[in-house]
């Protein structure tokens, strides 16, 4: 069976992950490849009651050992029943967020320890990371023009939280060139597509 492929998608709130995600799924299908589309937090089988806990704003304040924990949970049900088992099937999966998510928006932003960070991922991923990563780069400043009126949790955020965030995302870019791909996300939607496409048809050797 043809080994399966891992494919994560991430950057700051407004970069359109979900946007260029869809569009690759799109792309691979085309070319013959079993796609599965998934996201983070909450796209396990119980994680509804993940994403409600983190995202949504009735919560009220919730303390950084809390947040980094339920993250963790969320991912380790994730992994074990959801990403493992595709690539198990050698489907190409692409991931609206993973673990780099934890490192930029709890490291980077809210300032928790990143050794402490990645020992605890690795624990909830049992090591397993992306083979390939889009890191969707977005200007600080163009993010609030893309975010709907109804924000969630994190997107309430002051927009030095997401500086400090796109720095972090910048770090680990530098630090795992051989799967980060940066992204100009600034540029209109059908652009940034065709910087994916490129990456996306030199990783499968399409000619």
């Amino acid at each position: 069976m043809e080994k399966g492929v891992f494919i994560t998608f991430e950057g700051i709130d407004g970069c359109g992950k979900t946007t260029m995600q869809g569009l690759c799924g799109q792309l691979l299908e085309s070319r013959g490849k079993r796609v599965l589309l998934t996201k983070e937090p909450g796209d396990s089988d119980f994680g509804r009651s993940f994403r409600q806990m983190l995202l949504h704003t009735q919560m009220g304040e919730m303390n950084d050992a809390t947040e980094v924990l339920l993250y963790a949970a969320d991912r380790a049900r994730h992994v074990d029943k959801v990403i493992r088992p595709a690539l198990a099937q050698g489907m190409v999966v692409l991931c609206d967020r993973y673990l780099d998510s934890t490192i930029a928006y709890q490291g980077g932003g809210r300032g928790v320890e990143m050794d402490l960070l990645w020992r605890i991922n690795d624990f909830a991923t049992g090591g397993l990371s992306p083979d390939l990563t889009f890191y969707l780069r977005l200007d600080v400043e163009q993010m609030a023009s893309r975010l709907s009126a109804g924000k969630d949790r994190l997107e309430k955020e002051a927009p030095r939280f997401f500086a400090r965030v796109a720095r972090a995302y910048e770090d680990l870019a530098a630090r795992f060139p051989h799967r980060f791909v940066t992204v100009d996300a600034n540029r209109p939607p059908e652009e940034v597509f065709s910087q994916i496409e490129r990456k996306i048809t030199e990783f499968f050797s399409w000619s």
